[in-house]
């Protein structure tokens, strides 16, 4: 062992290295932001005077958790406007919108969102509940999802939405059952582009400020690196690309991220040169934006994943609805393939089991015209996925990205998905344990903000499919996965999707982006584990949160 003492030494308490060569150790070893040596007691060696010794006192270290799938900015915007994440009931995310409308009477907009679907009845608040509460000013609310956008009377007067308004390709307006044709007040898929257009833009002084107010939650939880699944953009989504790159060349970037370019799905493949053009102008210091986002279908509450076998209706009997594919099979494969060539990673919106099949017809047709390239390929969500296309993830090298807070029992799934899918296909659902028995790479993201940044909170599902705290029963229990396996999703998993191939496992050589637990969960019982919290985080051995040890 070389004896050029060490910049910080993290010592006594166990080391989970997430490396298969050595999977526990005790003390870890940092220099020049690399990680120098890991063992035992050996390593000690490296301290010398000017070495900083941390005491761990029993808590775990792991290497950083990475986020596959994120939306910062947008999140980071949403938590400085009407945010409505926390609230449940429809009396309470009424009073959260007039209070904010009170408290802000300059805002020319109420804008913001966050609602949960199931706090109203069908998942379908009407334009007459925020026109109550804001009959004076426009208001418009994206929920949970943000597949669906909710407006009052008069955002839907201002971008002239009435019975006779055609709905988008892309998307529906609510209607009344009435048959008159009247809008509800809620706008799906790409009719929220309807309203969204009309609504003030953020500033890049906004953005730039939601992005470090982002990038501090989540080193709180313990985050060192993300995939943000949409630069460009989309909806009420403003572009976050210049925000990133501002704090790329200011170095006040802690994180390293990937950007996925947004693919525009009202256009086709006269789009690629400006994305590639985008990958350049884009990629800088610990940002690169070297891949592309397609969004293959919607949501199954709203009806829009794109399914294999039409969806049920109140009833049990099949719909004339099977969902909605953004872009025609043959298309996705033609793009697809074009985007492997020139070296870009795709990045797909996959829910549905039929959107997930096109997406890997689409992985398949990129490998047979180019052979296996290094790209990486991922398909997020995941919800329903068919047994014959689990193999498939294997077969073609595409990752299976899992949001595993969504893989629970809870009144979004209980009402609004299970009964429109019908017993055999709702058992098809987040499949985690199949897709690792059949030998696939897995990686985590939390989708925030549509659930929670957490890395623990969704550790803590994917091992028990229990959502913390509740008492509901287990969802698809031969679908759990180990701790180990969870964690190596939001860690190494996750790192390979980011081809951040120098961070993911503590060993010798990598980047020392870490973090400490309060505790070693393998020590508790797997109920106990989204009582864990992080202690401390590191990127390339700089603290960038601490909440002592």
């Amino acid at each position: 062992m070389r004896h050029h003492p060490a910049d910080l030494v993290l010592t006594g308490g166990p080391v989970l290295t997430l490396d298969a060569a050595r999977s526990r150790a005790t003390t870890v070893a940092v220099t020049d932001g690399r990680i120098t040596a890991v063992g035992h007691d050996e390593v000690r060696d490296l301290v010398g005077p000017r070495t900083e010794v941390v005491d761990l006192a029993g808590k775990l270290l792991l290497p950083g958790f990475q986020d596959a799938h994120v939306h910062p900015v947008a999140a980071g915007l949403e938590l400085a406007q009407c945010d409505l994440t926390s609230v449940r009931t429809a009396a309470e995310t009424l009073a959260a919108v007039r209070a904010y409308a009170d408290a802000h009477p300059d805002r020319e907009w109420i804008t913001g969102g966050g609602w949960s679907m199931e706090a109203f009845a069908g998942g379908s608040p009407t334009k007459d509940l925020l026109d109550a509460v804001v009959p004076d000013r426009p208001v418009y609310l994206p929920n949970r999802d943000h597949h669906g956008a909710w407006c009052n009377s008069r955002a839907l007067a201002l971008a002239g939405i009435d019975r006779t308004t055609p709905d988008p390709a892309d998307g529906r307006i609510e209607r009344a059952a009435d048959g008159t044709g009247e809008p509800t007040g809620l706008l799906q898929e790409g009719a929220m582009e309807l309203v969204a257009r009309h609504t003030p833009p953020s500033t890049p002084a906004d953005r730039l400020a939601a992005l470090l107010r982002a990038q501090r939650l989540l080193h709180s939880h313990g985050v060192t690196a993300w995939q943000d699944a949409i630069v460009g953009t989309f909806g009420s989504m403003d572009d976050p690309a210049d925000a990133y790159l501002t704090a790329a060349r200011d170095g006040t970037l802690t994180a390293r991220v990937t950007g996925a370019l947004w693919w525009d799905r009202e256009r086709g493949a006269e789009q690629i040169p400006a994305l590639v053009a985008r990958r350049e102008e884009l990629s800088h210091g610990r940002f690169r934006a070297t891949t592309v986002k397609i969004m293959v279908d919607g949501v199954a509450e709203t009806g829009t994943a794109a399914l294999l076998t039409p969806y049920l209706d109140g009833c049990g009997c099949p719909t004339a609805n099977r969902g909605t594919s953004f872009i025609a099979p043959a298309d996705l494969r033609r793009y697809v393939t074009a985007l492997d060539a020139l070296g870009f990673q795709c990045h797909f919106h996959a829910l549905g089991d039929r959107a997930v099949r096109d997406a890997l017809d689409a992985v398949e047709a990129a490998r047979a015209a180019n052979g296996w390239r290094d790209t990486r390929p991922h398909l997020a969500h995941l919800q329903i996925v068919h047994p014959d296309d689990i193999p498939r993830f294997r077969h073609l090298g595409a990752t299976a990205n899992i949001q595993p807070l969504w893989a629970a029992h809870e009144p979004q799934m209980d009402e609004l998905t299970i009964p429109f899918l019908g017993p055999e296909r709702a058992g098809h659902q987040y499949p985690f344990a199949a897709l690792l028995r059949s030998g696939a790479t897995l990686a985590a993201g939390s989708d925030w903000p549509v659930s929670s940044p957490e890395p623990l909170l969704g550790v803590h599902t994917a091992v028990n499919r229990v959502e913390p705290g509740s008492s509901a029963p287990v969802f698809l229990p031969d679908q759990r996965i180990g701790l180990t396996d969870a964690l190596a999703a939001y860690t190494a998993g996750s790192a390979h999707v980011n081809h951040l191939d120098d961070t993911g496992s503590v060993r010798a050589g990598a980047l020392a982006d870490l973090v400490v637990l309060d505790r070693d969960p393998y020590a508790a019982p797997p109920e106990e584990i989204a009582e864990t919290r992080v202690a401390r985080t590191y990127v390339a051995g700089q603290l960038v949160y601490d909440a002592g040890l």
